[in-house]
């Protein structure tokens, strides 16, 4: 007969219990197959991966284009309603001309393009919108001495555009939207000149670096430098005298340390220009920069100049600022498939595999592209990196699109996850470093949608995303997340300890006391389980707590040394629930390499130096050898690590006047000594099969 598991087994059902019990068996299964670094290895990680100034970044908000009537930047001309079914053109003010001409900086090309304008009639001027484009095209059409200067609206057809041009005036047809199904080509300008001749009128046509075709000879506009823009605005409105008053306030100098567009250089000198007429306080212009770079985000995010995949790249960028550009570049096709799935979940999210340009997209973005070496584990490995001009623009993106954009979180904690278990660790620690700047803007969210769901996982890569999310949010001086820490490493959740323990061993050095004191009683209390199982008759398992609380004490004491070191000593001598981990730590950081060419252990060139500078430290360092080599637990990797010591002796001067030092220390008495020559006497070299010279000068000096 058959019982009732083997019953539902064969009807096709299994038990809620058994699937459960199945469910956990296939996680653990996947967990012992998933790459696990060394705890030290994954803090290098976190450390050469994370944004150079992320901890330190600022957020702030602002505003800038046309001010106080100027026309500033990019702005399409456009007057009233069409009446007609053919766009018509719109005369644009002569006071708003005038006005412009007043302030108005050439760039290095202007004198080309009028040149080519007068010659040819037509031209098309091509770059990005924070060039300036428009501005000096309507300031082209201005020095040809016209009359007047009409704009085109910018959705007209190009085949439609000649049939506008009927006057001898100057034409500007700012911001044309082409695309692939509707090119501006070659032929398209012959017929405009045409037109234009028989009229006797100019045009200027600006366009996007990507909207051009490749049979066009279009003039890239380069816009003036922003001192000049400045200079130019302050002398029109408070002459040279004015200019020399106010050019080196250090709130012009920082300004100008960054690269700043036409508009926003125009911006800040209508702010300038009232300090210098004394309307205005200097202290006015420091919160301008921040609130100019929030006018900036906020036009990306909800202006008609950018696609959707667009703006899904400006925000990998704000992930990946001063990183790989074709990683932002790659990972922002991810990002762009579940932003569609929201805007619009009924169209294909499809990808123009060979869409923009490199250095277009970078223009958009106000980047800038850069070669510089990439650190890998083989290595440096020269990458081209991307990075905004401004610094301020990656933390302040994420932080607009997650705050004021809510619309978008599902998307953007979709693509986080994602990129949270991909295999490169520089992409992994960026999905950290960005839940945990959206946690410190809102820490309820971004603990709910991102760090809870990793800390809750099987997976040691989410896990290790959680724990490394909470440690930068603390950089980022989120609220709460020690109080967070303490719950969780105290608390029953396996997962959310295993998250803390790790947290608090990353923390060392900012929060010593706090993640010693935790780490210490996260180890008593697993002591306390083992001694319950003992008492039952269960079988000891495997503990990962475990070998996470011992990695964690690692991380701490090669963080914070001094002051933890001190503690450990103590404890491993007065606290039998706390010497078990302490001492494994304390191992685990003996094998740990230096930067150094030779890899001198990192403990060993401690000792070296606490010899000369800090005798106590020196003599708690020598104390946990002692324990270690009598512990019998830890007697046999504690003679592994000291024979690799007395290796690296054999290589490096300094590291044998240590152990000459150290050895005798620990061979006070006779079965501590016949431990240490045995192992002497037995150090043969990998390389030649011989027993290492160093050896016998080490043996000569322990004690008889």
């Amino acid at each position: 007969m058959t019982g009732p598991a083997e019953a539902a087994k064969a009807a096709g059902t299994v038990p809620d219990e058994e699937k459960a019990d199945e469910e956990k068996a296939q996680e653990a299964e996947e967990e012992a197959q998933e790459q696990r670094p060394p705890a030290w290895a994954a803090r290098l990680d976190l450390i050469e991966h994370s944004p150079v100034d992320l901890a330190s970044a600022l957020i702030g908000g602002s505003q800038y284009g046309v001010t106080g009537g100027h026309v500033h930047g990019d702005v399409v001309y456009q007057f009233g309603a069409y009446s007609e079914p053919r766009p018509l053109s719109g005369e644009i003010p002569a006071d708003d001309v005038a006005r412009l001409s007043l302030v108005f900086t050439e760039g290095p090309l202007f004198t080309e393009a009028l040149t080519r304008l007068r010659e040819e009639r037509v031209l098309v001027l091509t770059g990005s919108r924070a060039t300036g484009r428009s501005s000096a095209g309507l300031m082209l059409l201005h020095r040809l001495g016209l009359g007047q200067v009409r704009s085109l609206p910018s959705d007209t057809a190009p085949t439609a555009v000649r049939d506008q041009l009927d006057s001898a005036v100057g034409y500007l047809l700012a911001n044309l939207a082409v695309s692939r199904n509707r090119p501006l080509q070659r032929v398209h300008l012959h017929a405009i000149r045409e037109q234009l001749i028989r009229g006797g009128g100019h045009l200027v046509i600006t366009v996007a670096d990507s909207a051009a075709s490749g049979d066009l000879t279009p003039l890239p506009w380069e816009p003036p430098l922003a001192a000049d823009v400045l200079a130019s605005h302050v002398c029109a409105a408070e002459g040279v005298a004015g200019w020399e008053r106010v050019r080196d306030l250090a709130a012009v100098d920082t300004f100008l340390e960054r690269d700043h567009p036409p508009g926003e250089a125009a911006a800040f000198a209508n702010q300038l220009v009232a300090v210098a007429a004394g309307t205005a306080e200097e202290a006015s212009l420091v919160s301008f920069g921040e609130a100019t770079v929030q006018t900036q985000i906020e036009s990306w995010l909800t202006g008609d100049g950018l696609s959707l995949h667009d703006r899904a790249f400006l925000i990998s960028l704000g992930v990946f600022d001063d990183a790989p550009y074709a990683l932002a570049a790659e990972l922002a096709d991810g990002l762009f498939t579940w932003l569609q799935r929201i805007e619009n979940p009924h169209q294909p999210a499809g990808v123009a595999v060979f869409g923009n340009s490199r250095s277009a997209r970078l223009r958009q973005a106000r980047a800038r592209g850069y070669e510089a070496p990439e650190t890998t584990v083989w290595g440096a490995v020269p990458q081209y990196m991307a990075a905004f001009q401004d610094g301020r623009v990656a933390p302040q993106l994420l932080d607009t699109v997650w705050m004021l954009y809510p619309s978008a979180r599902p998307a953007l904690v979709a693509w986080l996850r994602d990129l949270a278990a991909d295999g490169r660790p520089l992409v992994r620690t960026r999905a950290s470093a960005a839940a945990a700047l959206l946690t410190r803007s809102d820490l309820s969210s971004g603990l709910a949608h991102l760090i809870e769901p990793w800390a809750d996982s099987r997976s040691y890569a989410a896990r290790l995303a959680a724990a490394n999310a909470l440690t930068l949010a603390h950089l980022l001086h989120a609220v709460g997340i020690p109080q967070i820490l303490h719950s969780w490493c105290t608390g029953d959740d396996e997962n959310r300890r295993w998250t803390a323990i790790r947290a608090y061993g990353l923390l060392g050095p900012v929060l010593p006391d706090d993640a010693l004191q935790a780490l210490i009683t996260a180890a008593r209390e697993h002591s306390r389980k083992e001694k319950d199982r003992k008492k039952q008759g269960e079988e000891e398992p495997e503990s990962e707590e475990l070998r996470e609380l011992v990695e964690a004490i690692e991380l701490l004491l090669l963080a914070a040394r001094g002051p933890v070191l001190a503690k450990l000593a103590v404890l491993v001598e007065q606290d039998r629930a706390v010497r078990n981990p302490a001492l494994g730590a304390f191992l685990l950081a003996c094998d740990q390499p230096s930067s150094e060419a030779d890899d001198r252990p990192l403990v060993l060139d401690w000792y070296r130096t606490a010899l000369e500078q800090t005798p106590c430290e020196a003599q708690q360092l020598s104390r946990l050898w002692s324990a270690a080599l009598d512990d019998p637990r830890h007697t046999g990797p504690a003679l592994r690590t000291m024979r690799s010591w007395v290796g690296v002796a054999d290589r490096a001067p300094e590291a044998e006047a240590a152990l000459s030092v150290l050895l005798p220390g620990l061979a006070q008495y006779p079965p501590e000594r016949r431990r240490l020559e045995h192992l002497l006497r037995t150090a043969w070299s990998t390389e030649s099969g011989s027993r290492l010279p160093v050896a016998d000068r080490l043996l000569a000096g322990l004690p008889q």
